[in-house]
């Protein structure tokens, strides 16, 4: 499969997204552009293949039925036991297909943990849901966690404008909504399938995260991020506390999130299951581990040859999709894991970075800055 950079278009962008490949060589020809034969030829491809739209679903249902007589084309789960409903179209998108997928996503929204269990169990012929999820993320499934949001996903050749105009509304509104826009090609006996997306997914993960529920009071941002550090799954703390870093790897769901720090930035940190562990201010942007460095006393080296605690994703190191990404942190204030600072009704969540716009978390910020008493510097 070829797969295009993502393309961001402003809201109500409407000239089409247009695909292209060309052949390599003194005289380059572009591929001529043909059509998949019926559009369960593509939801088979992506059924053998999930990685097609993501590295990080696990497909959980195919053509679900809804109250309303409609059917659910794909149903995936992501790392944070959010839910992911997919809609495919061969061919153009018209607008109504928009409406069908917030009338669908109303009923997903009220799926409960039995229910999602047994969508699973049908979909794989009785097995279990908890187990597959450890088994594909290699964490727990937690039932407290399970649906507390989703994101829509509209699969297509291509839109007409009111569609896009409609989609860049949405998600101006913060509905997780997006297009993945698949183009056919021919190259000889051979077709090729070509992706890329309407609107970055990291944007659509984040709102996907500030919209837990429709029924949940929110507010705005207060300027200060949320990281959730994985300690333990490929990382240790005491090495970030210890080199002035924090990092997420190991597929894009967890360090695509990461591009969203910037210089000055305040990140809160919270080991997942412990409590929060320190704040610091971010120095420089997400970089791949092969090109993180590390002050140590001999001078600058590979985050690579000074981190010894634990493996870092080192078999991904030329992996862009899966390669441990590292954020340089001047720490402010940081405890070590023994004293995470945890209380009943912090916030927490599984991305590894998020802008929260709940009153839990600013609940959660003034009782951390009452804690950790360097915060600002």
């Amino acid at each position: 499969m070829c797969e295009k950079q993502t393309i961001t278009p402003p809201l109500f962008f409407t000239m089409p997204i247009k695909h292209a490949i060309w052949t390599v060589g003194d005289k380059p020809t572009p591929l001529p552009i043909t059509r998949l034969a019926t559009e369960q030829l593509l939801e088979d491809m992506i059924e053998n293949d999930p990685r097609i739209l993501s590295e990080q679903w696990m497909l959980i249902g195919r053509q679900e039925h809804t109250p309303t007589g409609g059917r659910i084309d794909l149903l995936a789960i992501a790392p944070d036991a959010s839910l992911v409903l997919i809609e495919l179209k061969r061919d153009k998108t018209p607008r109504d297909i928009v409406a069908q997928a917030l009338d669908y996503a109303t009923w997903v929204e009220d799926l409960t943990a039995d229910r999602i269990a047994q969508i699973y169990r049908n979909y794989s012929k009785g097995k279990s849901l908890d187990r597959a999820f450890k088994e594909r993320f290699g964490e727990d499934l937690d039932e407290d966690l399970l649906n507390q949001t989703h994101q829509i996903i509209l699969c297509a050749s291509e839109l007409d404008a009111a569609t896009e105009r409609i989609v860049g509304y949405l998600n101006d509104k913060d509905i997780p909504i997006n297009v993945l826009f698949f183009q056919v090609f021919q190259h000889g006996d051979t077709q090729l399938l070509s992706r890329t997306w309407l609107i970055d997914p990291v944007e659509t993960q984040e709102n996907a995260s500030n919209t837990a529920s429709t029924k949940r009071e929110r507010e705005p941002w207060n300027g200060e991020f949320y990281g959730s550090f994985g300690d333990g799954l490929g990382r240790r703390w005491e090495e970030a506390r210890q080199y002035g870093f924090f990092s997420a790897g190991g597929g894009s769901w967890y360090s695509q999130t990461l591009s969203m720090l910037s210089p000055g930035d305040l990140i809160w940190v919270r080991i997942p299951k412990l409590g929060y562990v320190g704040v610091g201010k971010v120095e420089a942007p997400a970089t791949p581990a092969k090109d993180f460095k590390i002050e140590t006393a001999d001078g600058l080296k590979s985050c690579l040859e000074v981190l010894s605690e634990s493996d870092y994703h080192r078999e991904y190191t030329d992996d862009p999709e899966n390669t441990e990404y590292f954020v340089k942190v001047r720490w402010l204030d940081t405890v070590p894991l023994g004293k995470a600072f945890h209380e009943t009704g912090f916030f927490g969540q599984q991305n590894s970075v998020c802008k929260p716009t709940t009153p839990k978390w600013r609940h959660t910020t003034d009782r951390l800055k009452d804690h950790f008493k360097k915060w600002e510097g």
